[in-house]
């Protein structure tokens, strides 16, 4: 198209349809053609082919005789010419491959030698590289299979260890896509006799030193070198005896060389072609050496000095002596005094200074060289001092007192003292101060003790006692006291202070009142304070000073008459005294001229204001002044709680302010109760005193002082005992609530911080300071605070944490193998801040890496000791290398983490487990295991085998690999006895054979048991014995070892001890027995075929005694007494004492902080004791009596620690100590309780403890108070208390107790070291005193107008209860009266009371308290009389009212409205028409019953009744119904009186008849009375219940509201004529049953009676109520009863055995308004109340 110009405009793309083809040739070939085909026309030639032509329209490339540079990537580009379009392109690899060529080739024929390594050369090259393959005689060679053939990078192959087989035909391919060629070669393996090469020469060394004998060989196979010394092999490849190391070489190392390794060596060389030999001989030389060095010595001046030097050496070794002093040589020729002798030794003379010096021995030789020093030392005139000793002497008091003493007056109250200190010598120990001592003449006992610190520095002391009184005459002294107590006092030296100016004069007075004069008396000062030189008085008119006029008077008067005054006028007169220092403090007063003084009146209106911790403001009105001025004012309080102290004690004085209205009463105690009263002075006297004001409390204060007697002790490693003395109660300053203590510690040399710690505690008296460092000294303080704030810091003390073990290992530690056996461990100190504690040495805790081996120690005594050599270690073995410090507490911790180190390799020990489990005539299968002791790497092992009958020449030797662990030997004879030799190989070279026979035969069997095993007594030892047997036949299989048992006797197992004797032993030392004990042994056989049975059981036997092996525990170590402690232990295990215990040993010395000092022994030949003491009088005190050492053991120290430590012996030896235990002796808990305890009852709450103090001997120092434990008899557990006292007092007053109950009182006293033990306990009761409120009160039965009230006894009776008192007053007024009733209730029961008098919807409030001898608390609830809420309304419509019937009643009733529950039941109440309150008559009547009948008996006979019902629901009692018409209870004359029955009598006309018919009806009569008494209760049974208002052992009780009058009533009953007791009066509402117990005593003398006393706040109608109490009253009848008031009635009926019924009441419920609402809830039980007379 582009041809014939058309598509011009829209050209094509080209495209190549045939692209080129990647293209593989050989090189040589003569051409190549690559082809492209594309849609273009022209294609642009090929560009850079020399050798490249192009055809067919370039679409063909053709390359002539390609060669390798020919390769590559060839591209074809199809171009459209004239256009825009762009070209493509397409291209190919061309590769041009090369036919294998040899580079390297073998030779036709190579030669080589056994166990040699041969190379056959074979390279190849071509493209591609081609790849090398290998044959052997025709077949192809695996090189994966054959270890010994390997194929070199180049294509060559390399065969090591040529063996005979190896001889063939080898070829070599190369071959690869291009072609193949090969080549190839024959290998002849030959082999070689040995040749010595080079042979050993004739060698002479120093003994110790190391040898080496050459012998260096050839030959094929290689040679086995054996070396020989005589017959004695040396060194093989199966043999190496220590010392003799097999060389790789082969030749023969000797390190180290002994005198016996003199002689001649000769070197083997065997191989399959032959042997040959050398030999050489050696000579070793004893080495030189110093065995007698010079010694370092101190030598008199002028004096000789001889410094030996002893040598050995060998003899022909010729040796000399070279001497050096201070490293320069010392020419003996030169000086004469030196001389040398011939065997070393130089001898010095007339020795002087300059010889002073080291001098250093050295000997020179071909036998080696050695040199010694030592020290001279010249002395003038000295001798040799001994080794030092060191020890403490006790501290004493001082012996001389203080020197030049001088003592002066300063002033009046003060003297100087000045001193010398004694000479430090006679103060015998650490000088802790100074005393000085002021006394008055004859009053020693109350001298005056000042302590001085003492001044180290200041030769001359001086020091001051103040306080002194004024003008007073002292003995003074002065002492130097140390820890152990005072020393002597210097002679007392006579002072007087100064004078000063006198006191006031003393009971100024006036007499002899005139109007124009009076006479004033007084006298002498009280406080002279000098010496008097007369008196000054001084007068004037009141607040007048220009009419002043002064007299003075000499000092014997004592009265003086002043005139001239005028009358009624008023003076104030003064008096002082003077001495030689002027005028004394004045005493006045002021008084009417003419009119006498008189004493003064009480102060009044006293108010307290501006109250603070420690004053109070008081505002008074003054009382009468007399006629004269109030010269004092008086202060009295009562301090404390009400009822504590009843005592005023006068509390300030306020002098000369007679115009006074208010004073500051200063020096009061914080947080204190006071009670304040006045009383003012004149001159007369002193006034009655006010009344007392209100009781106010101080405000709280900060405590004021510290702690006393605050201590510090070690309690542990990490902690520290501090105890205190509590602050009293009276120094609380606060709420004993709020008072604690505060302790404040920190290290003393001021590293750390400062801790503080709050114990909220107020009598807490110790606490232990927890988590301190180790081995520290720490001070500390302790401080009291309530809640205001803390008091003053106490003094501090200071203590030491006890010494423990290090809390870290040392650092730095490192570990070098030195040997196969032995190692160099080195580290460097612990850190200050770890020791914990005085390190005495070093431990080095080391044990193989993985192994379950306990670990071992290696000791390196003393605390310099920075490195140890562990020597007896495994052979190339890792071990764990740690190493830890000590104390003599015991092991610290040990460093970490642990480091690794691994012993040198050496020659292996002998392979183990040889058997021979195949065995046939000519062949035998041998096994074994590695070596026990490889002590290296395995890397081959070596079998040797020969027949036992001939020599080592003979044998056959194979080499394995390190992994095999069998071996065939085949080829032998039969029936012959082979010896075979197993022997391990490591770096190091060939190590110890292991051998062992067999016997080609198959006639093996079992071995025979041994025999019998045989103990020889002489090799019977502690822990082991020795073990003797003859063999057994061994079974044609030689026995390759032996198994021992034991078997511990009397009850022990047989169990394995070893399992791996050796085969060719018959003894065997039996080890790691216990000691002390009966054991059997058995020994069995083993060989290839297996184990013979067991030999027949040694005899018994039992090893020899041992040391104990385990130390006794101590369990307490306690001070007993100040000199002594108590210590309790516990033996060890009777099997870790091996042996018979004989006894224990005690070791126990003093600690001190800087050092240690040796331990005192103390033998205790009781091997039963458990305990023992150390006392003064006998050193050992156990359980029965001392069994130490005769001569007796000075007392422990006082204040001193002491370290104990125990053991157990026996006859062989003592065994290891215990734990070390620390004890602080001084301080000892009392040993005995307080004596004669007595407790007396002071009141119902308080009981008077007193008590004396346990005996001197048992107090263990001073006491510092005591405990009392006190609690009540019956509730021990429960109860208990303890009151503490801080002060040794004897007596203690226990307050706040109950009343009437016994208590049991226990005493211990304490000390500073603690509790001492509680005395018996002493029993007393508290008086009686007022009870408890009662602890409940319930209401049941309520309604309109009455209810039920019963209330439970007081929790706290206190006493015996008497009775109780019922209060109960409407809350509001009723009508506009508020009425109180009162009754008393006596006796402890009953606990229930119907109150029927209450008025309808009215809350009341009842209020109850017991009496013991004193009314109580009360209890009070309230009530709301019903209807309430949600309860029923009255019943109505009454068809028939009340129907009487002759001997009952029948009620009925219609239902009314339920209420918001159904009714449950109904109740009929009852009254007298006439007067009376409502009672409940009938109750549970069924709530479907519409209608009652009940018998007339349960009503009072002749009275009539209204009758009302009530209906009840859940809610409880609803509105009455209206009450019935008044229905009689009299019953209907019997028909037998009648007159119409006289009529029917006289009808009849027989008296006989008559009396019969009379006879016969007085029986049917009785006969229906009972039967009626049974239908009226059957009937009530099926009804409802008949109610008994008085049983229950309940009181009745019915109050009218309004007044009754007093009736009589006189009736006739069974012939006796009776008086109904009147009404009681409102006045007193007491009624008395004097009248009714004299008829049949229905009601016993002893019954409790009701009485009812008028409020002080009731109207003036009062309130009428009646009641009475029956105790005991009747099961039947009891509503006729209740009328006990009508004797009439009393004999109507039989007495029968009262019945007690205990209500059932529901819970109280105390609050202001009560409405029990399930109170009457059906099947509820409540007291039923009896009915109150109707009279």
């Amino acid at each position: 198209n582009d041809k014939n110009g058309d598509n011009k405009t829209n050209p094509i793309a080209p495209t190549i349809i045939i692209p080129p083809r990647n293209t593989s040739v050989v090189a040589g070939t003569s051409e190549v053609t690559m082809e492209c085909v594309a849609n273009a026309r022209w294609v642009p030639a090929a560009r850079g082919l020399a050798r490249a032509t192009i055809s067919d329209y370039n679409r063909r490339l053709t390359i002539l005789n390609p060669a390798l540079s020919d390769s590559g990537y060839y591209e074809c580009e199809a171009v459209l010419r004239s256009s825009s379009v762009p070209s493509v392109s397409r291209g190919a690899y061309l590769s041009v491959l090369e036919p294998p060529q040899f580079v390297k080739e073998p030779e036709k024929h190579v030669t080589a030698e056994m166990e040699t390594v041969v190379v056959i050369p074979c390279q190849a090259r071509g493209v591609p590289p081609p790849a090398m393959a290998w044959y052997k005689d025709a077949a192809p060679i695996h090189l994966e299979k054959l270890s010994r053939f390997r194929l070199q990078p180049d294509g060559s192959l390399q065969i090591s260890g040529l063996v005979p087989d190896d001889t063939g035909m080898f070829q070599c391919f190369a071959h690869n896509d291009a072609g193949e060629v090969q080549t190839s070669t024959y290998l002849a393996v030959t082999s070689i006799a040995p040749n010595i090469t080079r042979g050993p020469q004739d060698s002479t060394v120093i003994d110790g030193m190391s040898a080496i004998l050459t012998c260096e060989t050839s030959g094929a196979p290689r040679p086995a070198i054996t070396w020989q010394k005589g017959e004695r092999i040396l060194a093989s490849g199966s043999v190496q005896l220590p010392r003799f190391t097999l060389l790789e070489s082969g030749s023969l190392l000797i390190s180290p060389t002994h005198i016996a390794d003199v002689g001649s060596y000769t070197c083997l060389a065997t191989n399959s072609r032959g042997v040959d030999e050398a030999s050489a001989d050696l000579v070793v030389w004893a080495r030189t050496r110093i065995t007698a060095p010079p010694q370092d010595q101190s030598v008199i001046k002028g004096t000789k000095a001889s410094l030996s030097c002893g040598v050995t050496h060998d003899p022909s070794v010729t040796i000399r002596h070279i001497w050096e002093k201070d490293g320069a040589p010392i020419s003996v020729d030169s000086v004469p005094r030196v001389r040398l002798d011939g065997d070393g030794t130089l001898h010095i003379s007339q020795t002087w200074s300059g010889d002073i010096g080291t001098y250093t021995c050295k000997v020179v030789s071909v036998g080696g060289n050695d040199s010694r020093s030592a020290h001279l030392r010249v002395r003038a005139g000295l001798g040799v001092y001994s080794m030092k000793v060191t020890e403490w002497t006790l501290q004493g008091v001082p012996t001389v007192p203080p020197g030049n003493v001088q003592a002066e007056a300063t002033n009046s109250t003060t003297v100087r003292f000045t001193w010398n200190p004694p000479s430090p010598q006679f103060i015998n120990g650490i000088n802790q101060g100074y005393k000085l001592i002021a006394w008055e003449p004859e009053q020693e006992e109350e001298a005056t003790v000042v302590t001085v610190r003492p001044n180290f520095q200041d030769s001359i002391h001086v020091g001051y006692v103040v306080g002194l009184k004024k003008f007073a005459e002292y003995f003074t002294s002065v002492l130097c006291f140390t820890t152990p107590g005072d020393g002597p006092r210097s002679p007392p030296q006579l002072v007087r202070t100064h004078e000063d100016v006198p006191g006031p004069v003393g009971h100024l007075s006036f007499s002899d009142i005139l109007d124009t004069s009076l006479k004033v008396s007084w006298q002498e000062p009280v406080e002279k304070n000098g010496i008097l030189t007369g008196y000054r008085i001084s007068w004037e008119e009141y607040n007048r000073t220009n009419t002043r006029v002064t007299h003075y008077l000499p000092n014997v008067t004592l009265e003086y008459r002043v005139t001239g005054l005028t009358a009624l006028t008023t003076y104030t007169i003064e008096v002082a005294a003077m001495t030689s220092k002027g005028q004394g403090q004045v005493s006045s007063s002021t008084i009417s001229s003419g009119v006498p003084p008189e004493l003064p009146g009480a102060p009044t209106n006293l108010g307290i204001s501006n109250i603070s911790p420690r004053s109070v403001t008081l505002q008074f009105r003054p009382g009468y002044d007399g006629k004269t001025s109030i010269s004092r004012w008086q202060v009295e309080a009562q301090v404390g709680q009400v009822g504590e102290s009843e005592e005023w004690v006068l509390v300030h004085q306020l002098a000369n302010e007679p115009d006074s209205r208010s004073m500051e009463v200063p020096g009061l105690n914080p947080y204190t109760y006071y009670s304040f009263r006045m009383r003012q002075v004149n001159i007369v006297g002193t006034s009655p005193p006010s009344l007392p004001s209100r009781r106010i409390q101080t405000l709280q204060a900060p405590p004021d002082v510290a702690p006393a007697n605050v201590t510090l002790r070690t309690a542990s490693e990490t902690s520290l005992w501090l105890r205190w003395m509590p602050l009293p109660e009276q120094e609380y300053n606060g709420s004993p609530e709020s008072v604690g203590y505060r302790v404040r510690y920190a290290r003393s040399d001021g590293r750390g911080r400062t801790a503080l710690h709050a114990i909220h505690d107020r009598v807490e008296r110790e606490f232990t300071i927890e988590d301190l460092e180790e081995w520290t000294e720490y001070q500390v303080q302790v401080q009291a605070f309530n809640a205001i704030g803390a008091g003053p810091w106490s003094r501090v003390v200071a203590g030491r944490t006890r010494e423990s073990v290090p809390s870290s290992g040392p650092a730095n530690v490192s570990a070098l193998a030195t040997t196969s056996s032995s190692m160099l461990v080195r580290w460097t100190e612990i850190p200050e801040a770890d020791r914990n504690g005085l390190i005495l040495g070093y431990k080095v805790v080391y044990k193989e890496k993985d192994s379950d081996l306990r670990a071992r120690f290696w000791l390196a005594e003393g605390n310099a000791s920075r490195s140890a050599q562990l020597a007896g270690l495994g052979k190339y073995v890792l071990y764990e290398i740690r190493v830890l410090a000590f104390t003599r507490i015991g092991d610290g911790v040990p460093s970490h983490p642990p480091i690794l180190e691994r012993t040198l390799d050496d020659v292996p020990g002998p392979p183990v487990g040889i058997l021979f489990p195949e065995v046939r005539t000519t062949s035998v299968r041998l096994i074994w295991q590695p070596p026990a002791a490889p002590n290296g790497i395995i890397l081959a092992y070596q079998i040797t085998h020969r027949l036992n009958t001939t020599n080592a020449n003979t044998a056959t030797v194979e080499v394995l690999n390190p992994s095999a662990r069998q071996y065939t030997a085949l080829g032998l004879r039969p029936e012959s006895t082979y010896l075979f030799r197993i022997t391990a190989q490591t770096r190091k070279g060939w190590g110890e054979a292991a051998e062992a026979l067999v016997v080609t035969t198959e006639k093996r069997d079992r071995p025979q048991p041994p025999s019998k095993p045989a103990v020889p007594q002489e090799e019977v030892k502690a822990r082991s014995v020795l073990l003797s047997w003859e063999p057994g036949s061994d079974g044609l299989s030689p026995v390759r070892y032996y198994t021992v048992q034991t078997r511990e006797l009397p009850a022990g197992e047989w169990s394995l001890h070893s399992a791996s004797v050796s085969h060719n032993t018959t003894s065997f030392v039996v080890d790691r027995l216990k000691p002390f004990t009966s054991y059997k042994f058995r020994v069995k056989a083993t060989n290839d075929i297996g184990d013979s049975a067991y030999s027949e059981a040694s005899e018994s036997l039992t090893t020899l005694q041992a040391a104990p092996e385990e130390a006794p525990t101590i369990l307490s170590v306690t001070p007993h007494t100040t000199t002594s402690v108590l210590l309790r232990w516990q033996p060890p295990a009777e099997d870790k004492i091996n042996g018979i215990l004989l006894g224990f040993r005690l070791r126990y010395r003093e600690l001190a902080y800087d050092g240690l000092r040796g331990f005192t022994l103390r033998s205790i030949g009781n091997p039963g004791a458990r305990w023992t003491e150390l006392t003064r009088e006998c050193p050992w005190r156990c359980e029965e009596g001392c069994k130490g050492p005769a001569s007796p053991l000075a007392y422990l120290s006082k204040h001193q620690r002491y370290e104990l430590r125990m053991s157990v012996y026996n006859a062989v030896g003592e065994g290891p100590p215990s734990a070390p235990q620390e004890v602080f002796v001084g301080e000892a808990v009392p040993t005995a309780a307080p004596q004669n305890v007595a407790v007396q009852a002071a009141t119902a709450t308080q009981l008077d403890v007193t008590w004396e103090p346990p005996p001197p001997e048992a107090q263990n120092g001073d006491i510092q108070g005591y405990k009392i434990y006190f609690w009540e008899a019956q509730r021990a557990n429960e109860t208990e208390r303890v009151k503490t006292l801080f002060l040794p007092e004897s007596g203690v007053k226990l307050k706040n107790l109950t009343g009437y109950t016994a208590y049991l009182v226990s005493v211990a006293a304490f000390n500073a070291a603690g509790d001492g033990p509680r005395s018996p306990p002493a029993k007393a009761r508290t008086q009686q005193a007022a009870p408890s409120a009662p602890s409940a009160i319930r209401f049941s039965e309520l309604t309109t107008t009455s209810v039920n009230v019963s209330w439970e006894p007081p929790l706290l009776p206190n006493g015996i209860l008497e009775g109780y008192r019922l209060v109960y007053e409407p809350c509001m007024p009723v009508d506009g009266v508020s009425k109180i009733v009162t009754v008393d209730v006596k006796g402890s029961s009953p606990l229930w009371m119907k109150v029927k008098d209450l008025a309808e919807g009215v809350t009341y409030r009842f209020r109850i308290r017991a009496k013991t001898f004193a009314y109580g608390p009360e209890i009070e609830a309230n009530i709301t009389t019903g209807p309430g809420e949600g309860m029923s309304g009255p019943c109505r419509n009454w068809p028939g009212g009340a129907q009487r019937q002759s001997a009952s009643i029948t009620i009925h009733w219609s239902s009314g409205d339920p209420g918001k529950g159904p009714i449950t039941r109904y109740v009929i109440e009852a009254r007298p028409s006439d007067e009376g309150l409502w009672d409940i008559l009938i109750k549970d009547i069924p709530k479907e019953v519409t209608s009652y009948t009940f018998s007339l008996d349960i009503l009072k006979q002749g009275v009539s009744y209204d009758f009302r019902v009530i209906a009840v629901n859940d809610y409880g009692y609803g509105t009455p119904s209206a009450p019935s018409p008044a229905v009689s209870a009299q019953k209907a004359n019997p028909f037998y009186e009648e007159w119409w029955f006289l009529v029917v009598i006289a009808l009849v006309g027989l008296i006989f008849i008559l009396l019969l018919v009379f006879v016969l009806i007085i029986r049917g009569q009785s006969k229906k009375y009972a039967k009626k008494s049974d239908s009226g209760e059957a009937h009530t049974n099926c009804h409802g219940e008949m109610v008994s208002l008085d049983e229950g052992s309940f009181p009745a009780l019915e109050l009218n509201s309004r007044r009754l009058s007093v009736k009589n009533s006189f009736c006739r009953k069974n012939g006796i004529y009776t008086r109904s007791p009147p009404r009681p009066s409102p006045g007193s509402l007491h009624y008395s049953d004097e009248d009714v117990t004299k008829y049949n005593d229905l009601i016993p003398a002893e019954s409790s009676s009701l009485t009812e006393k008028p409020s002080e706040i009731s109207d003036s109608q009062g309130s009428d109520s009646e009641y009475e109490v029956d105790p005991n009253p009747q099961k039947a009848h009891s509503f006729v009863n209740h009328y006990i008031s009508d004797p009439t009635y009393y004999n109507s009926w039989r007495r029968r055995t009262p019945t007690p019924q205990t209500p059932v009441n529901p819970p109280s419920q105390q609050s202001t308004l009560y409405r029990p609402p399930s109170s009457l809830a059906p099947g509820s039980r409540a007291p039923i109340a009896g009915f109150s007379s109707f009279v």
